[in-house]
């Protein structure tokens, strides 16, 4: 399964049309449509995902893709990385919120659960994007309230952050930030 464009998706979009420059990596590419809007500001961009499926259809939209697990088979550094993670709780009851079996069929699908408590996935990369980027290199990073304090994680791994929108829709509040 491949993740298809949402509102989370569409939000980031904005902001990589403004930042996309020099050489650009989509972390999570899913689809692809941070690709294509990288694409139409630069020519140097790469999507990475570790869904083989998703790698493949990229593929066939002749966008270069690589299939890894976050860094672990990328190589080079980067004047903007985009990374719209998982973040979705592995857990039921989170956050106040029931999330019933019947209602959230997604605990398998890596393109929505970030981990046990939702943010994991976005603490691994965090950890390790830094050293992917170049000098004055960028990361546009798109969250959920659903899956916890990431401000507290970027502080943890010393990113300097700009909060660039908030929207709330439904019992979440999705929000692009801009590290440095």
């Amino acid at each position: 399964m491949i993740y298809e464009p949402s509102e989370d998706s569409y939000l980031l979009r904005e902001f990589v049309l403004e930042f996309a420059q020099g050489k650009v990596l989509d972390m999570g590419t899913g689809s692809g449509i941070q690709v294509e809007a990288a694409l139409e500001r630069v020519n140097d961009v790469w999507a990475v995902d570790v869904n083989k499926e998703a790698v493949e259809f990229c593929r066939k939209k002749g966008i270069n893709a690589i299939e890894s697990d976050l860094f672990s088979n990328v190589q080079g550094k980067f004047d903007l990385i985009i990374f719209n993670p998982p973040y979705l709780p592995e857990e039921r009851d989170y956050m106040g919120i029931k999330m019933d079996k019947d209602d959230f069929n997604y605990v398998n699908d890596i393109a929505l659960v970030g981990g046990k408590k939702g943010w994991e996935t976005a603490d691994r990369f965090l950890k390790d994007a830094k050293n992917f980027l170049n000098e004055n290199g960028k990361i546009l990073l798109s969250f959920s309230s659903l899956g916890g304090d990431i401000e507290k994680l970027m502080r943890k791994y010393g990113y300097e952050v700009k909060k660039l929108k908030e929207r709330r829709i439904f019992f979440e509040v999705l929000t692009v930030y801009l590290l440095f």
